[in-house]
């Protein structure tokens, strides 16, 4: 049982870009290495830890809230694979409410049970979406809660979009006590110019690239299975791309305050990438057909 001060590490990414593979993993990973571990899923489809548990269904937080007033930690956990304490915030029922305070209420129901100083965690991950950073989804990096954040993209513009309008919110509230920029995730690289595209983003908005995890089948695989690549295939080249992901997040890194691009400035990018990738061939086609 760990007598250290936890640190808590909030984790963004745009819905599908593979956020939850990522947490659950570097989760995985950190348990394998010994540490206790409590991953909080803060998005509204509630499938964050899915990876971890085999699969198998865990009631949210605000449902037990909906149903019976006062849960316990019992009613709305599941230990995971390697121990690790799994949490879904949940959503408001569809077609009402905001989705984000889910995770207000998460944070304060947990810390009125008292979870951390019971469980006593060397990590706790909060797995956050980012498609719409409002009040609710940045309580996480707004509040003082995590330390640090990680933004998970892809080289795919709209991965991009959403992480710089993170960066807006994270430079919002960083210099009054809220979280700072731990770095960014490169997730699912494919292409050759994947790597090059997303060091150049984190280059102009004065932030660094501290993984790239290649796209691989092995990641669907063993989800197939309801399975962390740690669990599935841990002498997998890609369960060491997490693990070293996830010794990088336990260590004593560097954090900053990113330097978000305006709109004009993110197009005008976005559209010399497009030139660089494609030579400027795909606009001479749309002025041919036009």
């Amino acid at each position: 049982m760990s007598t250290n001060k936890p640190k808590h590490i909030a984790i963004y990414g745009k819905g599908g870009i593979g956020k939850s593979t990522t947490t659950s993993n570097i989760s995985a990973a950190l348990a394998e290495a010994g540490h206790r571990v409590i991953q909080i899923g803060c998005d509204p489809k509630s499938d964050s830890t899915t990876i971890l548990r085999g699969g198998e269904d865990l009631p949210t937080v605000l449902d037990s809230l909906r149903d019976s007033g006062r849960p316990t930690i019992a009613d709305v956990s599941a230990i995971g694979f390697g121990g690790v304490l799994c949490i879904e915030a949940g959503g408001p029922v569809p077609g009402v409410g905001c989705a984000g305070r889910g995770i207000n209420a998460a944070v304060d129901l947990l810390h009125e049970l008292k979870l951390f100083e019971e469980f006593k965690p060397d990590y706790v991950l909060y797995d956050v979406l980012g498609d719409v950073v409002c009040g609710g989804f940045a309580v996480p990096i707004r509040n003082g809660i995590a330390e640090s954040a990680f933004v998970v993209t892809s080289s795919d513009f709209m991965a991009i979009f959403a992480a710089n309008n993170l960066f807006k919110a994270i430079s919002k509230y960083a210099p009054s006590g809220g979280a700072r920029l731990g770095g960014v995730i490169a997730n699912s690289i494919q292409t050759p110019y994947a790597s090059a595209l997303i060091d150049d983003f984190a280059s102009r908005t004065g932030t660094n690239v501290v993984g790239y995890v290649p796209r691989s089948l092995t990641v669907a695989q063993s989800e197939l299975y309801g399975q962390t690549v740690i669990e599935a295939a841990p002498t997998s080249e890609q369960a060491d791309v997490y693990r070293q992901l996830a010794r990088h997040i336990a260590g004593d890194h560097p954090v900053s305050i990113p330097k978000p691009l305006n709109a004009p400035a993110l197009k005008q990018w976005a559209k010399q990438w497009g030139d660089r990738v494609f030579g400027g061939a795909a606009e001479r086609r749309l002025v041919e057909v036009v």
